[in-house]
């Protein structure tokens, strides 16, 4: 397996992976939404991502970005953690993690972290043997935009 940036030819598998991470989490996205979303990672400049892939498939992605903080400096964000269901359990998911933050450390980040939903019992096996849960529970406020 290797994990590296994402190319333009990754674009199709890419997609495939992101309308998998958006079903999971029941998140329904337009069309254009891919599109853009594809451009502003091919772009690099705010939004980053990185692929996994083993015997050239695309088989996972990560999606991080870096943002000012207060107290901290700079934080590390990973946003959107999406291995494809046939490979899960090979240690895809830690690869990404471990190269976010690699990324992270690089530039210079105090913080990385993320966030998952409580009964993703799945990734959180995962994630509570690479980082520690600070008890923290997440609230939206709705702002009436769609």
């Amino acid at each position: 397996m290797t994990i590296e940036p994402l190319q333009e030819q990754d674009r199709d598998a890419w997609e495939v992976l992101a309308r998998g991470y958006k079903a999971f989490y029941r998140t329904p996205t337009a069309d254009q939404a891919y599109q853009e979303t594809w451009q502003q990672l091919m772009q690099g400049k705010d939004f980053h991502g990185l692929g996994a892939r083993s015997d050239g498939k695309l088989i996972g992605i990560a999606h991080y970005l870096f943002h000012v903080s207060f107290w901290n400096g700079k934080a590390c964000y990973l946003q959107d953690l999406y291995v494809d269901e046939t490979v899960r359990g090979l240690g895809t998911g830690r690869a990404l993690i471990e190269a976010v933050a690699s990324q992270a450390r690089e530039q210079g980040a105090s913080r990385f972290y993320w966030l998952t939903q409580e009964d993703n019992a799945v990734a959180r096996t995962l994630y509570d043997k690479v980082a520690s849960f600070n008890g923290f529970i997440r609230y939206e406020y709705p702002l009436g935009l769609s």
